[in-house]
């Protein structure tokens, strides 16, 4: 099994010393036939996986620059963060072991939660009681209020968050087994639950922080394994001479002019940028390029295109727009070959998917350049923000003040429309991202 360099501390947490023969795909092995599969599955897995070698990196220590709680010494702060450091560490190491489903027990463990299960209580006895020799409980609540404690988890939470994405997708365009892709999205999908069934009695500020910083974590994952999939079903069109020879038939269709007309009032770009982006585009389409050579396209753009703002406090809100507008135009020229009910739209769709997602990806790392932070940090700024903001405007909603907003009856199916039958649906399938069923599985 594969192990960081943290794992060789003295005062590692006593938390992974579980069974060596435990299943990747969630369900315990039957004999010794089944578990060397698991454990020859585990290793051709971790080929794929990011260099730990450096271990976590360095967390900021906690800045004391508020008056104390009553009744919590320096000395508590310094073994909290101690005890954070160990639990972090623990964290990284079961992951890269792939041993998914222990986290839940990591966190379990040190937010000093009731198990959930027998088996995991008597497991746990000997580690719990070693916390609240060194940390007791009351004392751990009362950190949980304290805002340089919080600041502390927050930041040591990005780190580690970052290094596990950097860990288990090192590089979004890379194939990987559809198996380890199924794995690290059933862990993501199972991340928040397991967190907040860890937080009992857990003060809000502390649980909406953490919840906070895990959501971000667990929507990069998400994100980067649909990137990765999408990848890999785009190179079969950009590989196939005759799909691309009838794209390019389809793109000469295209009314550019008319598209930019009707963009021009939304984004108000640039006429000569835009004229250069399609005749590039052609090009390179008409090139047969590769995958990766179209990513050096797409980031060459993002680069030129942001230029004038680069360095500058502008340059995050610039990207984003940026984003907007991409996103904008592309839909434009979907819909106008949509209308013209063209070959190839199954695979411009798919290929529209995949630069959007992979714009997203290079839009997200410069802004976490250009401001100084990791990309779950910039991310999780926004974590939650979209649902605080729907719920603020609900009542300022004439339609669902009027009963119009509901989704109901009311909305038109695709079937209501007689005319679209002459409009072609996508002749490119794009494959299923499968996900195992969480009730059905648990990933290790």
């Amino acid at each position: 099994m594969r192990q960081s360099p943290s794992a060789h501390k003295s005062s590692r947490l006593k938390l992974t010393t579980k069974v060596e023969n435990e299943s990747f795909g969630d369900e315990p092995s039957r004999g010794g036939e089944d578990s060397q599969q698991t454990k020859n599955q585990q290793e051709q897995h971790q080929q794929y996986l990011g260099d730990i070698s450096q271990g976590l990196p360095e967390f900021k220590p906690v800045l004391t620059n508020e008056p104390l709680p009553d009744g919590i010494s320096n000395q508590d702060i310094l073994v909290f963060s101690q005890l954070y450091r160990e639990h972090c560490e623990a964290i990284l190491d079961v992951v890269v072991n792939l041993q998914f489903s222990l986290v839940e027990t990591l966190w379990h463990t040190f937010w000093r939660a009731p198990a959930s299960e027998d088996e995991t209580k008597q497991e746990l006895q000997s580690t719990n009681k070693d916390l609240e020799e060194r940390l007791p409980k009351t004392k751990l609540t009362i950190l949980c209020n304290y805002q340089p404690v919080l600041d502390y988890v927050k930041d040591a939470d990005h780190v580690l968050y970052q290094t596990l994405v950097e860990t288990l997708i090192p590089e979004v365009l890379r194939p990987i087994p559809g198996s380890l892709t199924s794995a690290i999205r059933n862990y993501a999908k199972c991340l928040e639950s397991w967190l907040v069934g860890s937080l009992t009695d857990i003060p809000q500020k502390m649980v909406d922080l953490k919840t906070s910083t895990c959501s971000a974590f667990s929507q990069t994952l998400r994100r980067y394994t649909s990137l990765n999939h999408l990848a890999q079903a785009a190179r079969a069109v950009l590989q196939n001479p005759q799909q691309i020879n009838q794209m390019l038939a389809d793109l000469n269709r295209v009314d550019f002019a008319n598209v930019q007309e009707q963009a021009s009032w939304v984004c108000q770009c640039d006429d000569e940028v835009v004229n250069q982006l399609e005749a590039d585009f052609k090009a390179t389409l008409a090139q047969q390029n590769s995958l990766e050579k179209w990513a050096e396209w797409l980031e060459d753009v993002v680069n030129k295109v942001l230029s004038a703002t680069e360095g500058t406090p502008a340059y995050p809100k610039a990207a984003r727009q940026f984003l907007l507008k991409w996103s904008f135009y592309s839909s434009m020229v979907i819909r106008d070959l949509t209308l013209r009910s063209a070959a190839s739209f199954g695979s411009f769709h798919l290929i529209r998917l995949l630069y959007d997602e992979y714009m997203f990806y290079l839009i997200e790392h410069k802004v976490a350049v250009a401001t100084g932070k990791s990309p779950i940090a910039v991310m999780g700024e926004f974590v939650g923000l979209g649902a605080n903001l729907a719920a603020a405007l609900a009542p300022l909603d004439p339609l669902k003040q009027n009963g119009l907003g509901d989704s109901g009856s009311d909305v038109t199916s695709e079937d209501d429309y007689g005319d679209s039958k002459d409009i072609k649906k996508p002749t490119t399938d794009i494959p299923t991202l499968d996900e195992p069923d969480m009730k059905k599985q648990r990933t290790n």
